[in-house]
């Protein structure tokens, strides 16, 4: 699984990206973290607001930050989509 945050390194954005990595660790996920910076960057994710939050090229959530309960049923959901054996 590659997990990208979205974000210009915002306050919000580095919430984004603990939240996430506190979901991941309670789900025991092995997944890849990717920084995305830079505005070009991120306008190839056709997103409006930052942060945002891509698991595997889908755009999960943008503009908010993510509590970590809501952060662990998207991740499931995905590698469920993903992986139809889990």
């Amino acid at each position: 699984m590659i997990i990208k945050i979205l974000g210009t390194g915002c306050a919000n954005c580095l919430r984004l990206e603990e939240n996430t990595r506190t979901a991941c660790k309670a789900l025991k996920l092995n997944a890849e973290f990717i920084k995305v910076k830079t505005i070009p960057e991120i306008m190839n994710y056709n997103i409006m607001s930052l942060p945002a939050l891509v698991v595997d090229e889908k755009v999960l959530s943008a503009g908010k930050v993510l509590k970590v309960d809501a952060i662990k049923e998207l991740l499931l959901a995905q590698s469920t989509v993903s992986n139809p054996t889990l």
